[in-house]
């Protein structure tokens, strides 16, 4: 069995998000996926299952499975079209816990079409400036994560968070965000998740389906590019359609191993 890695959000090599990418010839239960993930030990990985109507596409962290990922989506779309799983011109379809999401090839992108989850505001919790370092002046929640807006891009690229308190908040991660400063780039964010075992996320492709109707209200724009400033960083095409938000980018293949132990 093939297991691929693929840096997405990004063209170059050892930038973006990688991710994990397993097609799975037949079932296998979830402590076996659960297994592989903490192997591997990236953000996610993807296992695809082929069915009649696409592929039935969940994703692990390696400490658990979540519901929706937008980097290992766009990672397996690569890879099926790559590989020849899919015609170059077919859009993949992928059965998950977050739904019917698809993707298909515009030029050297791959555009993801995934469900908006905005946020609503929320009191500010106690302790959260000294988490981050610095004091938001918003805050809000979505269907997965908390999102804090900070005053500047230079104050988001230097925040230094305490990751025992983030932890501590009641959801899957924190979203930290402002608008851009450098030029090309509506906003910035970063994405902070150690209650999933990722204390900072390279690229958070499903954190954008919050932050761009975040941004699309404040901007007046439906049309967005967006950066996530982590180490490794990425970029992230982001279009706002009423309930559901059009994730691109670009992706690149940088290993394929066997999985001798199945």
């Amino acid at each position: 069995m093939k297991i691929y890695q693929v840096d997405a959000f990004t063209d170059k090599p050892f930038t973006g998000n990688p991710a994990g990418v397993c097609v799975l010839p037949a079932a296998k239960d979830d402590a076996w996926m659960q297994d592989v993930a903490r192997e591997m030990n990236l953000a996610e990985i993807a296992f695809l299952m082929k069915q009649t109507d696409g592929f039935n596409l969940r994703w692990f962290t390696p400490t658990v499975e979540v519901e929706l990922c937008g980097h290992a989506t766009l990672a397996s779309a690569h890879i099926l079209w790559e590989i020849g799983r899919l015609p170059l011109a077919a859009p993949a379809r992928f059965h998950s816990l977050s739904g019917l999401l698809t993707a298909v090839r515009k030029g050297n992108e791959i555009e993801l079409d995934f469900p908006a989850t905005p946020d609503e505001p929320e009191a500010m919790p106690a302790g959260l400036a000294e988490a981050l370092g610095a004091t938001p002046t918003y805050f809000g929640r979505s269907r997965f994560d908390c999102v804090a807006e900070v005053a500047s891009e230079d104050i988001l690229k230097n925040l230094r968070p305490d990751f025992a308190r983030v932890k501590a908040l009641p959801a899957r991660g924190l979203m930290v965000t402002s608008r851009a400063s450098t030029p090309g780039f509506d906003f910035v964010s970063r994405f902070f998740g150690p209650a999933v075992g990722i204390d900072e996320d390279p690229v958070t492709g499903s954190a954008h389906c919050c932050l761009g109707p975040y941004w699309s209200k404040r901007l007046r724009k439906t049309e967005m590019v967006a950066y996530q400033a982590s180490a490794r960083g990425g970029v992230v095409g982001v279009s706002v359609q009423g309930d559901r938000v059009r994730l691109s980018g670009r992706a690149v293949t940088v290993l394929v191993a066997d999985l001798v132990v199945a």
